[in-house]
């Protein structure tokens, strides 16, 4: 019988994710289902980008560049928000729910026989089979370019079995240390092996031990390292207001390539301009590789950028406050939210609606960013890796915030609706899936991104 394509999300989910199985981590298997396809990755170029944030900011726009400058171009990011079909898609439209169930079908097929036949000692992983999907429908749909953000890592996911034009690393910082390392330069390691032997990668300067270890991982590569400083604003005075002032986007000027473009990006706070900086550079590289990429290609690729729950900002309505999405769900994020809550909303009362998983950093977030609000929520999603109420509770304790308790997060955003007033702002923060559930509820609102 033909899977169906609720048959196809639940059998996937049954798989269960690599975090919650405890597998060990090994490309042969995902390279010997890919060659069992038929190597579909083969098939397009494409771009490489691992890092600890910034990942699928920087992932969004580069796809969004290319999109403008003609390209058919498919985007594979990871985790979703609200539907598994947001992780696969093509010129900014998901995969279908007919075509993922068909992609899933022929994958699985193909997965089954080789474990049938003994060439996989198990199944593939819900990761390594959503990667395998993106590539087999990325393939036969015809793209003519990939920008694929790595899942977990880089030297061991999935995705590491393409051989990229470019590779690109965002910012580097703790997470997942049960899977990556305790320290950066052990994180670090991990993330440089998305670098190819004499190939070129894209980066900027940052955490001191971060730069020496990539520095000797190019150096043992032979492989050309770019940086991006050069796309990042000089913040002068006039634009160091423009970028900070209440407004829409970042909005500046900026040399690519020669020309002079006007930037009007509408992905929110300063840290974007990092991963902005990537993206540009990563499409001037990838012009001087032969694609035709040219400055308003840039300009209108920024300009169309579309990647949610970055600071997103749900206008106040019918009297309901003003709400704000983001998903910092690690200390490096949590900094650069209250960086940007602080720009925009330093004279606003904040009512937080925070979850989080039960293996982040629950306290060090919470120091962070729990003493901008009034009052936090804490909730948390359907999920059995979800921390409690309590649990964030006890542990958010010492921060002195009144913290609420709240088991679902609807409860959780009727609360917050209550208690925040016409003037507040309502921040829904933390766990992504915290911040999709939340989605999911307000999809029906109108919604613009802030700066």
């Amino acid at each position: 019988m033909p899977s169906t394509y609720e048959s196809a999300v639940h059998n996937l989910l049954a798989l269960g994710y690599e975090l919650a199985t405890h597998r060990k981590f090994d490309l042969a298997h995902v390279r010997k289902l890919a060659e069992a396809l038929g190597n579909p990755q083969r098939r397009f170029p494409s771009v490489l980008i691992a890092g600890t944030n910034g990942k699928g900011s920087t992932a969004a726009t580069l796809a969004s560049i290319m999109q403008s400058a003609g390209y058919r171009t498919g985007l594979y990011t990871s985790p979703h928000l609200v539907r598994v079909n947001e992780r696969i898609q093509i010129n900014g439209e998901q995969i279908s729910d007919a075509e993922f169930a068909m992609v899933y079908e022929r994958v699985e097929a193909v997965a089954h026989e080789l474990v049938e036949r003994g060439e996989l000692p198990w199944h593939p992983s819900f990761f390594e089979m959503l990667t395998a999907m993106a590539f087999e429908y990325f393939a036969s749909a015809g793209i003519e370019f990939a920008v694929l953000e790595v899942g977990l890592g880089g030297r061991l996911d999935a995705t590491n079995i393409v051989d990229p034009c470019i590779s690109i690393i965002t910012d580097i910082d703790f997470d997942h240390q049960m899977f990556l390392g305790n320290t950066l330069p052990e994180i670090a390691r991990e993330k440089a092996g998305i670098m190819r032997p004499k190939g070129t990668v894209v980066l900027l300067p940052q955490h001191p031990v971060v730069n020496d270890t990539l520095g000797k991982e190019i150096i043992d590569r032979d492989a050309r390292a770019i940086s991006a400083v050069k796309h990042m604003p000089s913040l002068t005075p006039s634009a160091e207001s423009e970028l900070i002032g209440i407004g829409p986007h970042n909005r500046f000027s900026l040399s690519v390539m020669g020309e002079e473009i006007h930037v009007d990006y509408p992905l929110a706070g300063r840290h974007q301009l990092r991963n902005l900086a990537l993206a540009i550079t990563a499409a001037e590289q990838l012009h001087q590789c032969g694609f035709k990429i040219l400055p308003h290609h840039v300009e209108e690729g920024i300009r169309m950028t579309r990647w949610p729950a970055r600071f997103q900002v749900i206008s106040a309505e019918d009297g309901m406050p003003e709400i704000v999405l983001d998903v910092a769900h690690n200390p490096a994020g949590a900094w650069a939210l209250r960086s940007a809550l602080s720009n925009f909303y330093e004279d606003r009362p904040l009512t937080f609606i925070f979850g989080s998983m039960r293996d982040k950093a629950i306290t060090e977030i919470a120091d962070i960013i729990f003493p901008l609000a009034e009052r936090v929520i804490a909730t948390q999603s359907d999920n059995p890796r979800a921390a409690s109420p309590g649990e964030i509770a006890t542990q958010a304790a010492h921060t002195q915030v009144q913290i609420l308790q709240e088991k679902s997060v609807p409860a959780a955003l009727d609360r917050a609706r209550q208690l925040a007033g016409k003037s507040g702002v309502i921040v829904i923060t933390g766990s992504i899936y915290i911040v999709g559930e939340a989605l999911g509820i307000l999809a029906s609102k109108p919604a613009r991104q802030n700066a």
